[in-house]
């Protein structure tokens, strides 16, 4: 099921990133030196009262300007809203109520969401509250005071974001047709592989990057299955020019994925493989979703005997942190191999819900330790007691070991190849949770 989604909106200097960047905690800096995975994250997952929701940091709005960047931190804001499930409106105590706080409270009041009124640097309470009460004349109910630098006042924030989100009842109706998030770069061809699938021009096409501007679903049926595809805005290369312009692409892409169960990261071919392919991958890699690298514009790349090698081995080194993902080569302008990518798609949805039994999966680990002796440190040998699955959309195992320290990246990774040469799980990362367990043994 989808997470929830929380936007943090509000003029510039109030405190957005400081409140984005607490509640986020470590989450927020990837501490695993994986190439690709992004570090200039404005999207994190939280979780609360084992409540899980994605929550997104906006750039500043300035309701009237006309200065080009101001005018796209209100663009990216109002994507964020509409994609939103709660918004959190900051406003600072120090700078008081300002008129621009009035248009954004409009703005709010506007999208029909649940709106929660957070006063920033709101360090002392009893200093401040005379000022807190003054932020009840927006009209957004009552004023939540905070200190997002002392972390004061978070939790109550929290329980009351949490009461926000919709209910779970009906969940089990849930749309079960296969979703399918289109990503990638601007240009690359998302929108025409759709519109060639489909086989009329239901998504705008153009050649002004990011034309496309809202995630659109267009459900595609083929042999009788239902497919929902998710257009996405492309992410854009990064600049300090551009990086406020753009963040709004984020937000759809992070968005699309979330509601997806597989990606279709699309590459513009005669660009090659990019720095900020890699990133946009990740987004599904963390999220762990099925990931397809489908190679858009085919037909236009002079090829040899030997050009679909040297594609596949800079793709297979820019996103190494994903060797599982499907590869291929495809053009939506001439309808190469798009039939092909259907039956990608089957393949990866497919090992997307995977459940292999426990007793296979012990016999696998048995004979990979044999095969394999697992680390030693000082002495002391790791022990792999047991193994079984807990779950799907990704495959997501635990192993019960005598010592989590002693089980290295390597060897885990070891394990899911033994695994992948039984069982292949294409397209589909796999997730391994490492628990202790003492040896009760003699």
């Amino acid at each position: 099921m989808q997470k929830p989604i929380v936007a943090i909106v509000g003029r510039p200097n109030v405190g957005k990133s400081t409140l984005f960047n607490v509640l986020a905690g470590e989450k927020i800096s990837i501490v695993e030196d994986t190439p690709g995975v992004t570090r200039d994250r404005i999207y994190a997952d939280v979780e609360w009262l084992n409540y899980k929701f994605t929550m997104i940091d906006t750039g500043g709005i300035e309701p009237e300007s006309s200065d080009i960047i101001l005018k796209s931190m209100r663009e990216q804001a109002q994507i964020a809203i509409d994609t939103a499930d709660v918004i959190l409106f900051i406003v600072d105590v120090r700078q008081g109520l300002q008129d621009a706080d009035n248009r954004v409270a409009d703005i709010l009041r506007r999208s029909g969401k649940p709106v929660l009124l957070v006063v920033n640097k709101t360090d002392n309470f009893d200093k401040f509250m005379p000022d807190v009460y003054e932020f009840y004349n927006l009209g957004l109910g009552d004023p939540y005071p905070i200190s997002a630098a002392s972390r004061l006042g978070l939790g109550d924030l929290l329980d009351e974001v949490v009461k926000q989100f919709p209910s779970l009842e009906g969940a089990e109706e849930e749309d079960e047709r296969p979703k399918i998030a289109v990503i990638g770069k601007p240009n690359a061809g998302k929108s025409s592989i759709i519109n060639k699938l489909i086989g009329e021009e239901r998504v705008i096409v153009s050649e002004i990057a990011g034309t496309t501007r809202d995630a659109i679903d267009t459900v595609v049926v083929r042999n009788g299955q239902e497919y929902v595809f998710i257009d996405t805005a492309g992410l854009r290369r990064k600049s300090k020019v551009k990086e406020n312009i753009e963040r709004y692409s984020v937000v759809r892409t992070v968005a699309a994925v979330e509601r997806a169960d597989v990606a279709v990261l699309v590459i513009d071919a005669t660009e090659g493989v990019t720095d900020q392919d890699a990133k946009i991958a990740g987004i599904a890699h963390e999220a762990g979703k099925g990931v397809i690298i489908a190679v858009n514009k085919w037909d236009l790349i002079e090829k040899n005997d030997k050009t679909v090698y040297k594609f596949q081995d800079m793709i297979r080194t820019t996103l190494a942190y994903m060797p599982y993902a499907e590869l291929i080569f495809i053009s939506a302008k001439t309808g190469q191999r798009l039939p092909k990518l259907f039956d990608l798609l089957d393949t990866v949805i497919q090992n997307h819900a995977l459940r292999i039994g426990t007793g296979v999966l012990n016999e696998i680990m048995a004979e990979a330790v044999a095969m394999q002796q697992p680390p030693s440190d000082k002495g002391k040998r790791l022990k792999l007691y047991y193994i079984t699955q807990v779950a799907v959309k990704p495959p997501t195992f635990v192993i019960f070991v005598n010592d989590k320290a002693l089980m290295h990246f390597s060897y885990t990774r070891y394990i899911e190849n033994r695994i992948r040469d039984t069982f292949g799980f294409r397209g589909t990362p796999l997730k391994f949770i490492i628990r202790e367990r003492k040896d009760n043994r003699s």
